[in-house]
């Protein structure tokens, strides 16, 4: 499949890594290309620059938000939630328009300091946001109550979590859940409509006061039936 990654940070590496080691075609999406790949600065958590990781990964290319949704089959907003809405005006709406879009942000405000807030909930939603932004896509929430490492190998923790899904198309969202199952997912629970993704990033406050806890992102919730 040709999957489109938007956003070069930690979670768009983790999760195109991954989809490119299950042999699917994966392009990484970022506003200027040139400028990434020549940055040599290293994020808040020390991870070292995006063109040290390509270099790692050479099955995955690197092109314009709007050349790598164009080509691509299956589109991952993997962007902080606060540029979202942007990034993917940038990809353009006619290159979302009938796509899966697999939104994997968070509505966080990191404007009032630690830990961050929810710049949306209770009544609506990132997703829902993005969905009527994008009418024509095919918005699918998902993975967006753990950390990157475990979306990406969630044995990590020692005992696999729940991963949820989110959306109004159930075709959209069957083909999500066999990606999930492809990348190691073996409890994927079906909230419902896009409504319920506001469930799902409200999940995110108890996610960084366990994570304070523990001291420690790797960990993911189970629901235990």
């Amino acid at each position: 499949m040709r999957i489109a990654v938007l956003g070069t940070g930690i979670v768009g590496r983790m999760l195109a890594g991954k989809l490119d080691e299950l042999g699917n075609e994966v392009v990484v999406g970022t506003r200027d290309p040139d400028k990434t790949m020549a940055s040599t600065d290293t994020d808040y958590a020390g991870n070292p620059p995006y063109s040290t990781w390509a270099g790692e990964h050479p099955g995955v290319t690197l092109a314009p938000f709007a050349d790598a949704a164009a080509g691509a089959e299956l589109v991952v907003n993997a962007t902080n939630g606060s540029a979202s809405l942007e990034v993917l005006s940038r990809a353009g709406e006619q290159n979302l328009s009938g796509k899966v879009v697999a939104d994997v942000s968070n509505p966080l405000d990191f404007s009032k300091g630690l830990p961050p807030t929810l710049f949306v909930k209770d009544d609506d939603s990132l997703a829902e946001q993005i969905q009527r932004a994008f009418p024509e896509a095919k918005v699918v929430k998902t993975l967006n109550t753990m950390t990157a490492a475990v979306m990406v190998a969630p044995d990590a923790p020692g005992t696999q979590g729940t991963v949820f899904v989110s959306g109004d198309d159930n075709g959209a969202k069957s083909e999500i859940t066999e990606l999930l199952h492809s990348m190691g997912h073996d409890d994927v629970v079906d909230l419902g409509d896009l409504t319920t993704a506001r469930g799902a990033e409200m999940v995110l406050p108890l996610w960084l006061r366990v994570m304070g806890s523990l001291g420690n992102p790797i960990f993911n919730f189970k629901v235990v039936r």
